[in-house]
Formats: C-alpha cells, sequence, structure tokens
C-alpha cells in the first residue's frame, strides 16, 4: 500500500506534543512493513518558528512534503496552520495514493487535502489523537469549526481510530450530530505505541541528576506541555502537600501560557526545578534520572509521555482525565482524582517507599510492553487499512 499521512506538524517539530511522535512512530513502522508512507505537513518547526531546510526531504524511508505557513503567528496563538500550496502538494500527491491518514480533526490541512481526495475516490481515515473533547484546550473555537466546518468534513471520513474506548464512543456522539453518512462512518480502536528499545536502557541518570541539583532525591516527573489542561498546577501543589522534605519535582516542557504561574506558586523552593522544553538525549536523561511520573490532566487522548515514563520503569500517578484505568488494574501506578489532596497521597505514599516504587515501575513496563509496542499496534493499523480498501472497491 501507499498510505499519504497528514497531519499539521511532523519530525522534529516534537515541541507540539505527542501527535508527532505518534505520527512518526506510525509512518516508520508501517514502513518497515513493507509499506510506502508519504507525509504531508507544514514547516512549523514550535508554536513561535519554521523549520530550515528542504521542504521535501526523506526520513528513514518516509518520504516527508513539507508546505510553508503563510503566518507562524497564527500556527503559535492561534494553533492554526496558513498552509501555502498545500491543496495544490495533494492535487499532486493523491493520485498516487491508496488512502488517506488524518491526524487531529479541526485542522485547515483537512479542510484543503479532503475534497481532493473525496474527489479522487480515495478512502479517508481520522486518528483524532485525543482532541475531540471541547475540554482538552480551545473549546470556544471548537464549538464555532464544528458549527460551520465540521459537518461536511466530517461527511468525507470514511473510518474514524481512537485511542480508546472513550474517544470512540465521543467521536460516534459527534458524528450523530453532525448528520447522517450515506455509507455510514465506521469506529475502531488502537492505542498509541512505543519503540520499546529506546527505553530499554537509558543514559545520562547521574549527570542529569547533577546538572539539575536532583542529587538522590526521589523525583517526582511532569513531562508535557505546561498549559491548564495538564494539570501542572495541581501537581505543584500536591507535590508541595506531600511535603517530603528529600523529594524533588522535576517540571520539563515547554511554556504554552503557564511557567510564570507556577514559578510563583512554587515560590522559589528549591525542591521544584523547571527545565523547559528538553529532547533528544536531554529527554531520556530526565526519564532515567526520574522516580516517579505524574500528570494529573483534565483531557488527555492517551499520553505519549505518559507511556514512556512507564517503558522506562516509572511507576505513575494519573487521573482518570488520562484514560488509563489499567494502570490501576495492573498495579503500575494510581488512577487518582485530579485535586491536590487526591495527588498528594499517592505521591508521599511512593515517595518514601522505594520498594513500591521498584515493584510498581516494573508493572508498568511489562503493561507497555504488552499493549503499546508498534510491531502489534501497526499490524492492526494495517488491517483497518486493508478493510478500507476491500470496502472502497465494493
Amino acid at each position: 500500500m501507499h498510505i499519504l499521512q497528514l497531519t499539521p506538524y511532523y519530525r522534529p517539530a516534537y515541541a507540539f506534543g505527542g501527535v508527532v511522535r505518534a505520527v512518526e512512530g506510525m509512518a516508520s513502522s508501517l514502513v518497515e512493513r513493507g509499506h510506502q508512507v508519504t507525509v504531508l505537513t507544514t514547516d512549523a518547526a514550535d508554536q513561535r518558528s519554521r523549520l530550515a531546510g528542504a521542504l521535501q526531504e526523506n526520513i528513514d524511508g518516509v518520504q516527508v512534503w513539507r508546505c510553508p505557513n503563510v503566518s507562524p503567528w497564527l500556527r503559535g496563538r492561534m494553533n492554526i496552520s496558513t498552509p501555502r500550496s498545500m491543496k495544490r502538494a495533494a492535487e499532486t500527491l493523491l493520485p498516487e495514493v491508496d488512502l488517506l491518514h488524518l491526524h487531529e480533526f479541526r485542522t485547515v490541512e483537512n479542510l484543503l487535502v479532503t475534497p481532493v481526495a473525496q474527489r479522487l475516490g480515495k478512502p479517508i481515515l481520522l486518528s483524532p489523537h485525543g482532541t475531540l473533547n471541547l475540554d482538552t484546550g480551545r473549546g470556544r473555537l471548537k464549538s464555532v469549526w464544528d458549527r460551520i466546518l465540521s459537518p461536511s468534513l466530517a461527511q468525507r471520513i470514511d473510518h474514524v481510530i481512537a485511542l480508546t474506548e472513550n474517544e470512540a464512543a465521543e467521536a460516534e456522539s459527534l458524528w450523530r450530530s453532525f448528520g447522517a453518512r450515506e455509507r455510514a462512518t465506521r469506529f475502531s480502536v488502537i492505542p498509541n505505541a512505543l519503540r520499546l528499545k529506546e527505553f530499554s536502557q537509558l543514559p545520562g541518570a547521574e549527570s542529569f541528576r547533577a546538572r539539575y541539583g536532583l542529587a538522590n532525591a526521589p523525583t517526582v516527573l511532569f513531562m508535557g506541555r505546561l498549559q491548564a489542561r495538564k494539570g501542572v498546577d495541581i501537581l505543584v501543589d500536591a507535590f508541595l502537600a506531600a511535603d517530603v522534605k528529600k523529594a524533588r519535582l522535576l517540571i520539563v516542557g515547554p511554556d504554552e501560557g503557564m511557567g510564570s504561574a507556577l514559578r510563583a506558586m512554587a515560590g522559589g523552593d528549591p525542591r521544584i526545578v523547571f527545565t523547559g522544553y528538553l529532547d533528544g538525549s536531554e529527554r531520556l536523561a530526565a526519564l532515567a534520572g526520574s522516580d516517579v511520573f505524574a500528570l494529573p490532566a483534565t483531557g488527555e487522548g492517551q499520553s505519549i509521555a505518559l507511556l514512556e515514563a512507564m517503558a522506562s520503569g516509572l511507576p505513575v500517578v494519573i487521573s482518570p482525565g488520562c484514560y488509563m484505568d489499567e494502570v490501576d488494574d495492573h498495579g503500575a501506578g494510581f488512577v487518582a482524582e485530579a485535586s491536590v489532596e487526591a495527588f498528594a497521597l499517592k505521591l508521599r505514599e511512593l515517595l518514601r517507599d522505594g520498594e513500591t516504587r521498584r515493584d510498581m515501575g516494573a508493572k508498568a513496563r511489562s503493561l507497555v510492553a504488552e499493549k503499546h509496542s508498534w510491531e502489534s499496534v501497526a499490524a492492526a493499523l494495517e488491517s483497518v487499512y486493508l478493510e478500507l480498501l476491500e470496502a472502497s472497491k465494493s
């Protein structure tokens, strides 16, 4: 098969979060299974800048086409692309592919490319990546978008791939609100995945801990964008309330509006360490140098950072909004209400008990290996593609 993946941002634009890593893993895994994959995206590097270099390149067997954003400011402030020449690129690429896979729902890219795919009779799939719910940010803009633009876009989509059963139910409900379709849109669940080898022997723990003054203190890690829906403000207060004197809280991620407020909440406490955005070996070293991962999010699809922490052998404390109840079922950590009191209780328990941390961390690693490897997830994705192609022929 030849698959066209359409995404607002792609490697190395990791500052945009888990979607970039998810699409990268998906694309490279499909190439390894013998398929041809092209990624159509923009030149966004992060919320403020664009990528330099060639607009077309081959990255690990994946052909990448980038369309320049007219306004990087809109990308950063409103999370809206302004991709120049994307429709023209779609006109060039789509006749040569078997199907189109969209990533995220409410995007300018989808509005430009899906009409071309529909005209050419190409099957269209969507992975929303946890962005359907209005609670995951930009709720007012999403509501307006859904009234004006989403109904016609939803009519073009043949199959929606959710990350969790909850997201699948959410998608089905939303699609019903958009009106009936001549051939019903289908829904399935395929989780996020990781390349587990990357987390088997993590580098640089000792030097990382020395650089950030962590010493031998048990350390709680938050890794993600500093924005309200991630619940990092709850985590800061919970860590202070847990009152484990020798512990540290390590906050890793790009500032999306909460940095100053979080530092004010920390009140200069030296136990709370802000690193800013880390990538590459530094990101892995942060995982290696931590003891517990915490995410009191109010709206997540299925956090890549959470899966990476579990693959690294960290026990986790997460909220129900992370939609990973199997953490409780497998004894890989705790699922607690996204409140200061509930998180403080669980953090205190883990920070004071190294044996429990080690036991839960081992179970976390086992859970990810069992359910979230790209080998199994790519095979499931391939089955959906083949089924969709057969249906389109009939």
